[in-house]
């Protein structure tokens, strides 16, 4: 699974037309994951959001956009190992505007 933090996207920086030629470019690697048959599913995430925190499960409004590793969206990808993933995700446009890619095992529970 990727996890997608920051970037300049997230900054409010980018015009209009630049923002959409990004969503393009991410449209782009996502179809051709599709089309290699590595593509599991994956989509953005709403700005707004809830925590549910600690014991007292606390509840407070959140993820909070002026944070700089905000969790913009996931991928989940076929890969052979993790070593294979982040292999894949080194084509992911969100490098391109200094985002980062956290790369994840999903764990198999058979409940």
């Amino acid at each position: 699974m990727y996890l997608f933090r920051g970037g300049d996207f997230h900054s409010g920086k980018q015009s209009p037309e630049e923002m959409q030629a990004h969503m393009q470019k991410f449209g782009k690697w996502m179809g051709e994951l599709a089309q290699k048959g590595t593509l599991v599913g994956g989509d953005p995430l709403h700005k707004e959001g809830m925590q549910v925190v600690g014991t007292k499960k606390t509840v407070t409004d959140g993820p909070f956009i002026e944070a700089k590793e905000l969790v913009g969206g996931y991928v989940i990808v076929n890969a052979k190992d993790i070593h294979d993933a982040v292999e894949i995700s080194k084509g992911c446009p969100i490098l391109d505007v200094d985002g980062k890619i956290e790369v994840r095992p999903v764990m198999n529970v058979n409940m």
